[in-house]
């Protein structure tokens, strides 16, 4: 995966200011009521606190990770016990008593079970325009057919600024996802990393969609 090295340096460095220590707000607004065990995918999790909102409301979640140290860090900060399987292609973390799964290795190496729902706040926007046609299809091929989806996606004046994290226009979005609804657009350049108020942008829009 294209920029794996300095992905793995930010969490050997802790230069990780995209983690939401409270947790993702449109998650906890949008996320429709599912049935107790739907499996949730979630592409390049990190340590999320967004894993933990959803296994406690009885979802399975599986999450897939490229460093260990995040993977590592979101078992221990929450004290959870787990069992490694280091024998495929990715090395799964299996929580012992809560329904979360980790993998950690490349995303698109990824074959497990197809999961019913998708929560996709990091993913897409952490990578470069190159790879995200390639992650759209592998996200397709980990998901049933009639999955639900919610993505959060941002857009700003790529003129001015370029990402990590990256603006991703809604025509993108929907070339891969055309099922998909805008459901909320908001300003969070109040909140977002120092270097796009560096850079001059006065507005970064944080749209969340969702399956119709």
């Amino acid at each position: 995966m294209n920029g794996s090295e300095d992905w793995l340096g930010r969490w050997r460095e802790g230069r990780t200011g995209w983690h939401e220590e409270r947790g993702n707000a449109a998650l906890q607004e949008y996320w429709p009521p599912l049935p107790a065990g739907t499996r949730v995918l979630v592409p390049l999790c990190g340590k999320s606190v967004d894993m933990l909102w959803l296994a406690n409301r009885g979802l399975e979640v599986v999450g897939v990770e490229l460093s260990a140290l995040a993977i590592e860090a979101f078992f221990a900060e929450h004290a959870i016990a787990f069992d490694i399987d280091d024998s495929g292609a990715l090395t799964r973390y299996r929580a012992v008593d809560r329904p979360v799964t980790l993998y950690c290795g490349d995303y698109f190496e990824l074959a497990c079970e197809p999961c019913a729902a998708l929560f996709d706040r990091g993913a897409l926007v952490a990578l470069p325009e190159s790879l995200r046609p390639a992650y759209a299809r592998h996200t397709d091929s980990l998901l049933t057919s009639s999955a639900v989806r919610l993505l959060v996606t941002l857009e700003y004046d790529q003129q001015r600024a370029s990402g990590p994290p990256f603006a991703v226009t809604a025509e993108e979005v929907q070339r891969y996802w055309p099922h998909l609804q805008r459901i909320s657009v908001r300003d969070d350049i109040a909140d977002a990393p120092p270097k796009f108020r560096a850079a001059g942008l006065t507005e970064l829009l944080e749209v969340v969609w969702r399956s119709r």
